[in-house]
């Protein structure tokens, strides 16, 4: 071999072994030591579950020139409604509350500009509205338009709330923590592997539930929009055609915050 074809062939390899290097040291970049470090890792878990449990609002109002009339309606009525709700859901928990007594007045004269300014004079009183309010709370989901129809022959449907009673939620604890560690072991290895770690050097030093007290139970249960009615402005009927709920269901939430070390 001649030496001008050596010194070919020493620069063809002297190149070759240079773009190897190049080629290994771009695939294999050199990792930042993570011996030792800590790492705070947020974690999340969520269940929707069906809604067992309804918050009825019922209303009873009466006006009359008489307040004392008006108020024996609104009792007597008061009285019955329970009395049919106790017997058509034996299990619901009844709450009264927010009885009120308040005058109604005559409109005001209507004044023209022609008119001279007179001195403004007190309203008479023409009436009285009495009133009370009616909490039912129920697990009887199946039962809930019958009874609700057989209430509003005699009170108004004011309010109705779903959501979940005391004790599905007692229920669901465990299967939220679960959920929520779970996440928060997933987080664990996506953050091992960005760090060229195995998952098993990671070692948990610290686990806070509730993300330090920034945790919400539930969301808010959906309400359905208030309808409110009055005795003297409605016809009473003594059948009322059975309403159409869907409860829905309810999503519970938790969030923790673990500490994580890595050997």
């Amino acid at each position: 071999m001649t030496p001008s074809r050596k010194l070919m062939l020493g620069a063809v390899l002297a190149t070759a072994c240079i773009a190897a290097q190049a080629q290994t040291s771009n695939s294999a970049p050199a990792t930042v030591p993570t011996t030792g470090t800590l790492v705070v890792v947020p974690a999340s878990g969520e269940i929707s579950v069906p809604n067992d449990q309804a918050r009825v609002t019922l209303q009873v109002e009466e006006q009359d020139k008489d307040k004392s009339a008006a108020a024996s309606r609104v009792n007597q009525k008061m009285k019955q409604g329970i009395e049919l709700l106790k017997r058509q859901d034996p299990q619901a928990a009844l709450k009264s509350y927010g009885y009120y007594t308040y005058a109604v007045y005559a409109e005001p004269p209507q004044v023209t500009p022609q008119q001279p300014r007179q001195p403004a004079k007190a309203r008479q009183v023409v009436g009285w509205r009495v009133g009370q309010y009616l909490e039912m709370t129920t697990e009887n989901l199946a039962a809930l338009p019958k009874t609700v129809s057989s209430a509003q022959a005699l009170m108004s449907l004011n309010g109705l709330q779903f959501g979940l009673s005391p004790a599905a939620a007692r229920k669901l604890d465990a299967t939220l923590v679960n959920a929520t560690y779970r996440n928060l072991e997933e987080r664990i290895g996506f953050i091992a592997h960005a760090m060229y770690r195995a998952p098993s050097d990671a070692v948990v030093e610290t686990v806070d539930f509730e993300g330090s007290g920034n945790y919400a139970a539930a969301a808010p249960a959906p309400m359905m929009a208030k309808a409110m009615m009055r005795s003297d402005m409605a016809q009473e009927s003594t059948s009322v055609a059975e309403p159409s709920f869907e409860p829905g269901e309810s999503t519970v939430n938790m969030r923790l915050v673990g500490k994580v070390r890595f050997k």
